[in-house]
């Protein structure tokens, strides 16, 4: 156990700046429930960009990535394809600004956009989102509860703390470090609301950013030092694979051997298809109903959310991956003497990265990491919470129970619903253990049961509300089935049948009802102005307006999604590859940078007002 004093000021010191911070922000988290929840849509696409992506920069998926780049390498890139982490693309080319134009409050308020405000499936359609988006925000923050306890015992062991906390055993000791730090996020979320949110994303990503470089530089001068080969196998160091990975760890190190057999990955073409195909259809389906969509939300025009979206790749991909790399290098360079625990009889590779921090960084910098990462699980939790009472109060409070509720009891619903969320995070926290059992439920599970229905809603004309709601009820029913039935990667496999599923409930749901009200469709099309399957209220509405300009930008909108897709691969390639010191390899990725972002200047950036 390697931290010392000035890491714990350090860390103590950020701790509490968060606190004053949610009391500094309560002023104006009070002003009004949007200012509450969304900061009033007066915070600049930059911030919010910032923001989203300190969100996505968590304790438990960094501790996934060093894990899966120590194993797999430089193909590593492309497992994140598993959520899929190109969504963000989507969100840039023309989704971001499909949903701001709707000016709702939430994923649930969008849905009067589209299917209007009264009727059965419309109310329907609206309850089974909430239900969708308070499980998702649910585990979510047990994602996160779950790698800050495993994160914080390394450094701060039963043996240091015991005569400190002897109401604390060695076996719960990471639950208890899980919820005191907890408590502390849902305090400054709930007290200062997303401007407080906001304002603590920035801090904690300037925090990391410090780190990230410094880790990564460190790593360099070691690998420099050392004077040696890394002793990976074969193909570790390129991005491109065969019918099979192509990986043999059985001559360096065996338990990887055994954690790519366990995982599944030898096959790997026909996951990376599968990882496209669904990737490509959730990307479709638009932001799930969590942080990322409450952040859209709070832009102040449909192109700052736009730009909101494409910062978030700009800014975390390089960065993440630059400490990423640095430890994994590290971690390979000295794993024989970092004792890294196991886990089912194999070493547990998520351990890697709190086991090279705690031996191999030095005083002063621990603190700073540990800080950042702290500020990372606060980050991730506190927008989920915050995306929870969104809907907690926008669309069941104010929607259900008191639709005329003062000022001052919208704000007690929303401190109280802030409480109830985070004692569910914690609960479903505590009964799981491990992170990659969340990481799979959470990406092969329920975003599988969320696809088709929200993939109509955008581009589908005659599908109504009475089809979304038997689709994804029908998905999330299904998805929950599939969990439990399909562990692992298998889910990944079972991805049809669950759309297949979805989609035959949407496709019955919606011809059993009348189609949407005319005039909703109509505003709908001219307000989002979606291109897709709209002939038929193109007419109408063009009948209404001669003048009316249909969206035409579906192949530019492709193009930039390839585009983007490439560009955000090579974001992360490029710290790896500066990292390993690899410059040829360095200079085409950086050479090929350039090239995207200067046609991605004029395909996409100078065209951000023409639909």
């Amino acid at each position: 156990m390697k931290i010392s004093a000035i890491d714990l000021i350090i860390i103590l010191l950020y701790i509490g700046v968060m606190v004053v911070l949610g009391i500094t922000m309560r002023n104006r988290a009070r002003k009004s429930k949007d200012h509450y929840l969304m900061a009033g849509k007066s915070l600049p696409w930059y911030m919010l960009g910032l923001s989203d992506a300190s969100d996505m920069f968590d304790i438990s998926g960094t501790m996934l990535l060093v894990s899966m780049a120590f194993v797999y390498g430089i193909k590593s890139v492309w497992i994140p394809w598993m959520w899929p982490v190109f969504n963000q693309i989507f969100l840039m080319v023309f989704l971001s600004r499909w949903l701001r134009r709707s000016n709702a409050s939430t994923g649930a308020d969008w849905m009067k956009t589209r299917f209007g405000a009264t009727g059965k499936g419309v109310v329907a359609s609206h309850i089974i989102v909430i239900v969708f988006a308070l499980i998702l925000c649910s585990g979510y923050m047990a994602y996160a509860f779950v790698g800050l306890g495993k994160f914080i015992e390394i450094f701060l062991p039963y043996q240091v703390v015991q005569d400190y906390l002897p109401f604390v055993t060695e076996g719960n000791l990471p639950q208890f470090y899980g919820i005191t730090l907890t408590i502390i996020a849902t305090f400054y979320s709930v007290i200062g609301g997303m401007h407080g949110i906001v304002l603590a994303d920035v801090i904690k990503y300037g925090l990391l950013t410090v780190a990230s470089v410094s880790v990564g530089i460190i790593a360099m001068n070691h690998l420099a030092k050392s004077g040696t080969v890394l002793k990976t196998p074969s193909g570790w160091d390129s991005p491109f694979f065969g019918k099979e990975l192509g990986l043999d760890w059985s001559n360096f190190i065996a338990d990887a051997a055994e954690k790519i057999k366990r995982d599944g990955y030898q096959m790997f073409s026909a996951i990376f298809g599968m990882m496209i195909i669904k990737g490509v259809l959730v990307s479709m389906a638009g932001p799930a109903p969590n942080y990322d969509c409450q952040k859209i939300l709070s832009t102040r025009s449909p192109q700052e959310a736009s730009k909101m979206s494409g910062f978030i790749s700009i800014i975390l991909m390089p960065i993440r991956y630059f400490l990423t790399m640095g430890l994994c290098v590290l971690g390979l360079l000295y794993f024989t003497h970092l004792n890294v625990p196991k886990n089912d009889g194999i070493t547990d590779f998520e351990q890697v990265l709190p086991a090279v921090i705690n031996n191999y960084l030095p005083a002063g910098l621990i603190g700073l990491m540990l800080a950042g990462f702290l500020g990372a699980f606060m980050s991730n939790f506190s927008g989920t919470l915050n995306a929870a009472q969104a809907y907690i109060v926008n669309d069941i409070y104010l929607r259900y129970i008191n639709p005329g509720a003062e000022k001052k009891k919208v704000l007690l619903i929303s401190y109280s619903s802030g409480i109830l969320m985070m004692f569910v995070g914690i609960t479903l926290g505590l009964l799981i253990h491990y992170v990659n059992d969340i990481f799979t439920i959470i990406t092969a599970g329920l975003y599988g049961g969320f696809v088709s229905a929200n993939v109509l809603k955008w581009y589908w004309w005659r599908f109504n509300a009475h089809g979304y709601f038997w689709g994804m009820a029908a998905g999330i029913v299904a998805s929950i089935i599939f969990t439990n039935l399909f562990p692992g990667l298998k889910l990944l496999f079972a991805f049809p049948l669950l759309f297949i599923i979805e989609l035959i409930a949407c496709i019955i749901g919606t011809y059993t009802a009348p189609a949407t009200d005319e005039a909703v469709l109509k505003q709908f099309y001219k307000t989002v102005r979606p291109w897709g399957f709209w002939k038929p209220v193109l007419a109408k509405v063009k009948a209404d307006d001669p003048s009316f300009n249909p969206n035409k930008n579906l192949g530019i909108n492709i193009l930039n999604v390839v585009l983007g897709t490439f560009g955000q691969v090579l974001l992360m390639l490029f710290p790896m590859y500066l990292v390993l010191m690899n410059w040829k390899a360095f200079g085409i990725v950086s050479a090929l940078i350039i090239v995207v972002l200067l046609i991605m200047y004029n395909t996409w950036y100078k065209k951000l007002d023409e639909d």
